[in-house]
């Protein structure tokens, strides 16, 4: 198991060990590289001595410049390229010169060359070995840093996403309690004091439960259908038998992730605009159905649908169609659809379609199914 989570991680997750890893490499390859050269030319094996203590140096003088260029990469531009070229100048001089006096050392009185021309010589193919390294530490650190400011760039904005989810959810809150709040006054006012406290504790089981859950989560669709029922049943109590509401779940959906507390206002509405105006009260149903790859869910009542003259902004309940729209644009972007209509047979639809998401629901979650369940029947 600790393999596997070290090969899953990503190359550049620890920058330190990836830079020890690849200058240990590089400086390997060119280690090899130039041995088969050698040994291809018909080299002696003596001839490695100087390539590895060359390397050994190349090795260390490299180093010396990571800790420069690390400085210098946060610099202007003209600063960082200036003293680039400077202190990469700096040491091919002195890495040439310790290379042929290695050189000389080694093959004293072997090989009577000037010191001079294969300086010359060593500076010129140390530059280009230099210069490549130093232009990939300078390419691998700004796609590094690139890489990170997109991520973070990601982060801000599922932040962003959260934050704005969390918002509009939260502003349904005010407007439920001031209409259940209100119900509760008038039964205080009327002496109904059961039937009051028999709303209460139905609006403290329902709070409890919509805390136990994220603002911003996403809930299998069957909890979402018992946090409804648990606010249908605050409702029931204001209309009694004028509010009557029916439910066809597929059993294909019931484990679908849908936004927490995305139904309750669609059906807020539906009582407002249906129940509310009709004396003998209104049906309203709520379904559910796997089509394709895709949960489609709908909102319809028996109320008097559109009214002419009525403007679509109208028929919400302050927040309730606007924040339903945001909060499905915000969760999903595009991969979303949301339509509301009056039906030909009389009364108002709305339909959502979302992706089809699901998971494994952690222990958390059966925890806060269990608490619900408990709360139904209490």
């Amino acid at each position: 198991m600790a393999v596997l989570e070290l090969t899953d991680k990503p190359f550049f997750a620890d920058k330190n060990r990836a830079f020890w890893n690849l200058h240990s490499a590089g400086w390997a390859g060119a280690v090899i590289l130039r041995a088969a050269s050698g040994i291809a030319q018909g080299q002696p094996v003596s001839f490695l001595v100087p390539i590895l203590i060359s390397a050994v140096t190349g090795y260390s003088i490299t180093l010396v410049l990571s800790v420069v260029y690390r400085f210098l990469i946060d610099q202007r531009p003209f600063i960082t390229w200036s003293l680039t070229f400077v202190a990469m100048s700096v040491a091919t001089i002195g890495y040439a010169y310790i290379d042929v006096w290695v050189l000389q050392t080694i093959r004293d009185g072997v090989d009577e060359t000037p010191f001079a021309q294969l300086w010359l010589a060593a500076i010129y193919i140390n530059s280009v070995l230099l210069a490549a390294w130093s232009a990939l530490y300078y390419a691998i650190n700004y796609f590094v840093r690139a890489e990170e400011q997109a991520d973070q760039m990601m982060r801000l904005e599922a932040q962003a996403t959260s934050a704005q989810l969390t918002m509009l959810r939260y502003q349904l809150n005010p407007h439920f309690l001031f209409n259940t709040l209100n119900s509760i006054s008038t039964l205080v006012l009327l002496k109904q004091t059961e039937q009051a406290n028999a709303m209460l504790s139905r609006l403290s089981s329902f709070l409890r439960f919509t805390l136990i859950n994220e603002a911003a989560a996403k809930v299998p669709l069957t909890q979402e259908i018992e946090t409804l029922k648990l606010y249908l049943d605050i409702e029931k109590m204001r209309f009694e038998e004028r509010l009557r509401t029916f439910f066809n779940i597929e059993p294909a959906v019931e484990n679908a992730l849908v936004p927490s507390l995305l139904l309750q206002p669609l059906v807020e509405n539906a009582i407002k605009y249906a129940v509310t105006p009709k004396e003998e009260g209104a049906d309203i149903s709520v379904t559910a159905q796997l089509v394709g790859q895709r949960v489609r869910i709908t909102v319809s009542d028996t109320g008097p649908g559109l009214q002419p003259g009525q403007q679509d902004h109208s028929l919400s309940t302050g927040v309730g169609m606007a924040n339903t729209r945001e909060r499905l644009s915000q969760a999903y972007g595009d991969d979303q659809r949301f339509e509301f209509y009056v039906k030909a047979s009389g009364g108002f639809e709305v339909l959502l379609e979302l992706p089809y998401q699901t998971r494994i629901i952690p222990v958390e979650e059966n925890q806060a199914g269990a608490t619900l369940q408990g709360m139904k029947t209490a």
